[in-house]
């Protein structure tokens, strides 16, 4: 199977036809994965269509997963994301998996972006799952030529039948050992776009694998070369310093109906999944990523039980009180070509949603 994420992680929209999406070929299921999760952009319309896939990454910890500093690039560090543990996210997400949201992000500080050095990024999720996070290794990696590994990741493939979303893995062939990245070659499997950030793993000799790198770049057309970052180069001055650190303590949050009265001065104030943002004319208010300044009310399952004015927003990654009803602070200006003698009619969006619109835009045009 060829894996996603070679030119970049972000979503596969093409706008160059020398940018034809390659995809994960001659790879398998993995179902018993279930350390590798799929890294997706904070999911906010509770009735939106598929989730936007970024990237793969892999669990360290119960609440701690590891991933590519590249997968950041569209949205930043402050960026609203989660990920997802099951075998399918796309076209519709697999009813045995979840999701949880990402509270916290962190890119190591000597990434280099356009070499893609000490390419990595901790995230920290908002409570700790019940699943066996991947093995570290203590000791540097003793990869030669030769070295068979197994990547794994959620990206593309090369098969119409065989669509992105699903967790497969694929068996690659070490050719080099460098000083923070292994490189290596089919065996048959092959990383490409959608699979960034997704781990590596070697035999320890034993029978068990570790975690010996993550998918961080290839050549263009996902056929002869992936380029993985070391694992253990990260592990005494990124990895465990991030472990050690405990989630900052919560705080009393500003009640969800009350966010239109109430002001807020940093991220601790806000209801859970909501950060403190400053507004353009005015204090600053504890905003849903993608909308603007708003209250949530009661639960609900789609716009139409919000009334008019009204939608209903995901504030939490899952649950049965995830989806609230989100009411505006104030009336959205008036659009002047949507009213009376202003031009031709029609529907506007949200202004959040639009800006989302915008920044998803601004991502593939970035694409490397």
């Amino acid at each position: 199977m060829v894996f996603a994420g070679w030119v970049a992680c972000i979503p596969t929209v093409e706008t160059e036809p020398s940018q034809a999406v390659h995809r994960i070929v001659q790879g398998t299921d993995a179902p018993d994965d279930v350390a590798t999760v799929a890294l997706l952009a904070r999911r906010t319309r509770c009735t939106e269509d598929s989730p936007l896939l970024l990237c793969s990454g892999v669990l360290i910890a119960p609440d701690v997963v590891l991933t590519a500093a590249h997968c950041l690039d569209l949205f930043g560090v402050e960026g609203a994301y989660e990920v997802y543990l099951g075998p399918a996210l796309l076209p519709t997400p697999d009813e045995s998996g979840r999701f949880v949201r990402v509270s916290r992000a962190v890119i190591h500080p000597r990434h280099v972006p356009r070499t893609h050095t000490h390419d990595a990024a901790l995230l920290r999720l908002v409570t700790p799952v019940q699943v066996e996070p991947a093995r570290l290794s203590g000791s540097p990696l003793a990869l030669t030529g030769g070295t068979r590994v197994r990547a794994v990741g959620y990206g593309d493939t090369k098969d119409v039948n065989a669509p992105a979303g699903r967790r497969r893995q694929g068996t690659l062939q070490v050719t080099q050992l460098e000083a923070t990245v292994f490189r290596a070659e089919p065996g048959p499997g092959m990383s490409c776009v959608g699979d960034s950030g997704g781990p590596v793993f070697v035999s320890d000799g034993t029978g068990r694998e570790v975690l010996a790198g993550l998918t961080v770049s290839g050549d263009v057309a996902c056929r002869a070369e992936a380029v993985n970052l070391r694992v253990d180069v990260l592990r005494e001055d990124f990895i465990l310093p991030f472990l050690a650190t405990p989630p900052p303590p919560t705080e009393p949050t500003l009640a969800p109906e009350a966010l239109c009265r109430e002001s807020c001065t940093r991220d601790t104030e806000c209801p859970a999944g909501l950060s403190c943002v400053a507004t353009q004319d005015g204090p600053s208010r504890c905003l849903l990523p993608s909308l603007r300044e708003g209250a949530f009310g009661r639960s609900c399952t789609e716009d139409a039980a919000c009334g008019e004015g009204s939608l209903c927003a995901r504030w939490e990654s899952e649950g049965a009180k995830a989806c609230r009803c989100f009411t505006p602070c104030a009336p959205p200006p008036p659009d002047p070509e949507q009213s009376p003698g202003g031009g031709e009619s029609g529907c506007s969006s949200a202004p959040g949603l639009a800006l989302l619109g915008v920044l998803l835009f601004a991502g593939v045009k970035r694409r490397r």
